[in-house]
């Protein structure tokens, strides 16, 4: 059981990673909107970034539900 453990806290940082880089994308596009005065990209920015959110809270709240699930 201890390498299931081991694997579900990869899987957590992995899913935690993931969610910061579509924050940061997002945040990038968000402020090149804000740049060029771009409506399309200020939407799809603020969109990315709320959804690397979301996916981080994923990482860090149900994820390590699963070893729970599971032991």
């Amino acid at each position: 059981m201890e390498f299931f453990g081991e694997a579900v806290n990869a899987l957590s940082i992995l899913v935690i990673a993931l969610g910061a880089g579509l924050g940061v994308w997002g945040g990038v596009n968000l402020l090149e909107g804000y740049g060029g005065d771009n409506p399309s990209a200020k939407s799809q920015g603020m969109k990315q970034l709320v959804a690397g959110g979301g996916i981080i809270f994923l990482g860090v709240q149900v994820v390590p539900l699963l070893a729970n699930l599971f032991s």
